[in-house]
Order: structure tokens, then C-alpha cells, then sequence
């Protein structure tokens, strides 16, 4: 039975401006907002002496010269993931449209591994610790996904299930039924709620001095606040449903999950001031 309380979509357009034939994007502008204030946090959490003993950091410099590294690796990462693991038949069919991000789809994790292959890649040429790299774009990835769901939201895509609940949504490409906002929810949790717990986790535990600690913390509370949004959302069409309530969001997270939980009790048993490359 249809909500009798049904909030109406924001109709916003998803070009904030347009110059000729290029147009700014809430999409790409959520990028580049999420990007800065991750860098900026970043920075600021290796400034901050107390909260890492004896720990080896990077240098504000060095974060200035990974940006750009882990830029590449979401852009790159998040489309490749979306191509291989959301629609090959389409891509495979069009080859040309792989690399039009400006279309649309992009996959969380394969911007996450993306930027785990940069990361990787930095850490090495530069000569730091890994662990600690994996860390800080931990504490501060939720800061970027917040951004990145809210403009799900705005492009009404990515929408929810349907619903009766009062603050259920009907979107304007999602049929006459009022869905939950899906997105806001994600925004919530993967956004909100992760980096405030990865925060009291940094200051108050000041578990950055147990390195890979935090980047388990954050590969743990995404794949749950992913896997728990699921059950909200509606996924991609052209993939449905696994065993009949299994999505590719959840079989994608359920790894994530695993290792988070893995690196966790690793960090922890590990004996203080020990290296990690």
C-alpha cells in the first residue's frame, strides 16, 4: 500500500554550471570536495605528535605528492571495477564507452583497490611504512563516500527498494512507487557513522600506533554498512539478485570484511614499535 507521507525529490539539476559544451557535475564536484578534505585530514592526523608514539609517518609532503597517486587510482580503479563487475556484457559489446566516466558508473571497491595499488606502489617508491599509508586513507576514505552518496542522491540513481515508510521518496526515474533513500542511508553509515568511529578509534585508542589497525577498522565497517544498505537498495538491473536476496555489493564486501577483521586481530597482537612495511 502506498505511503500516505512521501517526501518530494529535490529536483536538482545534475549540472551545477555549464560552459559550451562542458558542464560541472555534482558527481565530479562530490569528487573533488571529498578528495581535498580526505587530504586535508590526512595531513592534519600525521601533524598531530600525540597520537602516534613511536610511529614512523609520512610527511605533510609526502601527502601533498600522493594525492595525485590516489586520485588515479579511484578514477581508474572505480571505473574498471564498474565495467568488469557491474555490466562486461555492455562494455564488452562497446568497448568505446569503457572509459566515458563522464556517463556515469563508478564501483566502490574498485576505486578501493584502485588506490590500494597506488598506495602500494607510493609506499614503495618512497620508502614508508604500507601499513600506516593503509591507515591514514582509512581515516579519512568515509569523508569522500559521504560526498560520493549524497551525489548519488542528487542523480537519482543508486535509489532504494519500495517502501511505506514515511520519509520513503519517489524518485523521478524510478517509477510511481515511493523507495527509501537508499543513498542517504549509505551517506550515513559509510560516510557519518564510519569515519566518526575510525575517529574516537585514532584519538581516544590511538590505534594509529598499531599500524594496519585503522585500515582493517575501515575495510570491516564499510563491508558491514554496505552489506546492511543492500538490503535497502535496488540492485543494478542488469544483475539482480544472487540466491534470491544476495547482491554484488554484498558478495563484493563479504572479502572486505574478512580481511578487516584479519588485519585487525593481526595490528593488535602485534608487539609495539615492531616494523610494518
Amino acid at each position: 500500500m502506498p505511503s500516505l507521507l512521501v517526501l518530494p525529490f529535490p529536483a536538482i539539476e545534475p549540472e551545477i554550471v555549464e560552459f559550451g559544451p562542458f558542464a560541472l557535475r555534482w558527481y565530479a564536484l562530490a569528487y573533488i570536495i571529498g578528495i581535498i578534505l580526505a587530504w586535508r585530514y590526512m595531513r592534519a592526523l600525521v601533524l598531530n605528535d600525540r597520537l602516534w608514539g613511536s610511529v614512523g609517518r609520512p610527511t605533510p609532503a609526502d601527502l601533498d605528492d600522493f594525492v595525485l597517486w590516489g586520485t588515479l587510482g579511484i578514477i581508474i580503479g572505480g571505473r574498471l571495477g564498474y565495467v568488469l563487475f557491474y555490466n562486461p556484457a555492455h562494455y564488452l559489446a562497446n568497448p568505446g564507452e569503457a572509459l566515458a566516466i563522464w556517463t556515469g558508473g563508478m564501483s566502490f571497491h574498485g576505486g578501493f583497490a584502485g588506490t590500494v595499488i597506488a598506495m602500494v606502489l607510493f609506499a614503495w617508491r618512497r620508502g614508508l611504512s604500507l601499513w600506516t599509508l593503509f591507515d591514514l586513507a582509512g581515516c579519512a576514505a568515509p569523508i569522500g563516500l559521504f560526498f560520493g552518496r549524497i551525489a548519488n542522491f542528487i542523480n537519482s540513481e543508486l535509489w532504494g527498494r519500495p517502501t511505506d515508510v514515511p520519509w520513503a521518496i519517489v524518485f523521478p526515474n524510478g517509477g510511481p512507487e515511493p523507495r527509501h533513500p537508499s543513498q542517504l542511508y549509505e551517506a550515513a553509515l559509510e560516510g557519518i557513522v564510519l569515519f566518526f568511529v575510525l575517529r574516537v578509534l585514532s584519538h581516544r585508542f590511538k590505534l594509529l600506533e598499531k599500524p594496519g589497525f585503522l585500515a582493517g577498522a575501515f575495510a570491516f565497517g564499510y563491508g558491514v554498512a554496505r552489506s546492511i544498505s543492500e538490503f535497502y537498495r535496488v540492485p543494478d538491473p542488469q544483475i539482480g539478485y544472487f540466491a534470491g536476496f544476495l547482491t554484488m555489493g554484498i558478495l563484493l564486501s563479504t572479502p572486505m570484511i574478512v580481511a578487516g577483521i584479519a588485519a585487525m586481530i593481526w595490528a593488535a597482537r602485534r608487539k609495539s614499535g615492531a616494523a610494518a612495511g
